[in-house]
């Protein structure tokens, strides 16, 4: 059963277990403090193919594929796939998952995709539309530079609020079976807020207004505090808009520091590989998820987390155009307590 939560968010009476999950990544993933904790790395950009396309597909695909194996799942158990991409028409997700004939529906919220997907995946679980769901999704650093910034033969210098985008995918199965797998216990969807930010090169600046707005909305809604969870994650923020977030809720009276981690900023090693203000891409919050936050809710480290995946909804056309960059954060609250 679904019920709503205040004006934004709702809980899950049973609550949807992750079942399996796996994070796949890239070379310079590899590189950063995570890279033990991978369940594959692809050392090759373009994984063994012709274009960095087929790289990104070829991430959700074998994402998706150890996801079911740990689940001790076939593609045939699973009702549902949920999935998106930042390229064009999502080709990432729909040329990766073609050939294991799921029920598919395609999402898109930029970045904020890992937590749409964890959000659909949830409610065709609790109901009773689905026994099983997939939710993944992917970026790629080659592919994202040639769709939204320059093609990497041009050289163009980055700015130091740049962040630079994950190659990597996540994938979660979600349904129900005996055991302590980390539980979906509910959500909150975002608004769209923009706040007039143009610079493509600055995503965190763009996203941190949203990240805001959805976590107050989570706490006003549900009435708790930071202090009733052990990690509240952002997605993509970076160091820029790690310190922007800080701004913003402490304007409102919500101190977040102490709790907060930001997986742009985990993924990678800022004083030693040059990522400029951290990671980005639909990839980044997804491998973060599923290679550090699901392993340390299942090993005990902490037992409540708050998952909060920012996107900025932009296209090539948009920033062509002079337009603004609209941003959406997406909620969810992970915890291994029954």
């Amino acid at each position: 059963m679904i019920t709503r939560k205040g004006r934004y968010s709702f809980i899950f009476s049973d609550k949807p277990q992750i079942l399996g999950y796996a994070a796949v990544a890239g070379p310079k993933e590899s590189e950063g403090p995570l890279g033990k904790k991978f369940d594959k790395i692809y050392y090759d950009p373009k994984a063994g193919l012709d274009t960095w396309e087929e790289a990104e597909s070829q991430l959700q695909k074998e994402a998706l594929s150890i996801a079911l194996s740990k689940s001790k799942l076939t593609a045939e158990d699973v009702d549902f796939v949920f999935s998106g991409d930042l390229l064009n028409q999502c080709i990432s997700s729909s040329f990766g998952l073609k050939a294991y004939s799921i029920p598919y529906l395609g999402q898109y919220g930029a970045c904020s995709t890992m937590a749409q997907t964890l959000i659909m995946g949830a409610i065709a679980h609790a109901s009773g539309a689905a026994r099983l769901c997939a939710c993944v999704t992917s970026s790629h650093f080659c592919s994202a530079e040639r769709q939204y910034r320059f093609p990497l033969e041009y050289g163009g210098q980055r700015t130091p609020t740049a962040q630079w985008t994950v190659t990597g995918s996540g994938c979660c199965i979600l349904g129900t079976k005996k055991g302590n797998h980390p539980r979906i216990c509910g959500a909150t969807v975002g608004r769209i807020t923009d706040l007039g930010v143009t610079d493509a090169n600055n995503m965190g600046a763009a996203m941190a207004p949203a990240a805001a707005s959805t976590i107050l909305d989570f706490f006003a809604d549900t009435g708790t505090s930071p202090q009733d969870f052990d990690r509240i994650y952002t997605g993509d923020l970076g160091f820029v808009g790690s310190k922007l977030l800080y701004d913003l809720t402490e304007k409102a009276g919500l101190n977040i520091r102490d709790k907060h981690r930001d997986c742009g900023l985990l993924i990678y090693d800022r004083e030693v590989q040059d990522v400029h203000a951290g990671g980005s891409g639909c990839g980044c919050a997804a491998s973060v998820l599923c290679s550090h936050i699901l392993p340390g809710l299942e090993n005990g480290r902490f037992k409540n987390a708050l998952f909060i995946a920012t996107g900025a909804l932009m296209s090539p056309t948009s920033c062509q155009q002079g337009q603004t960059i609209p941003s959406i954060a997406h909620l969810v609250h992970i915890s291994t307590d029954k």
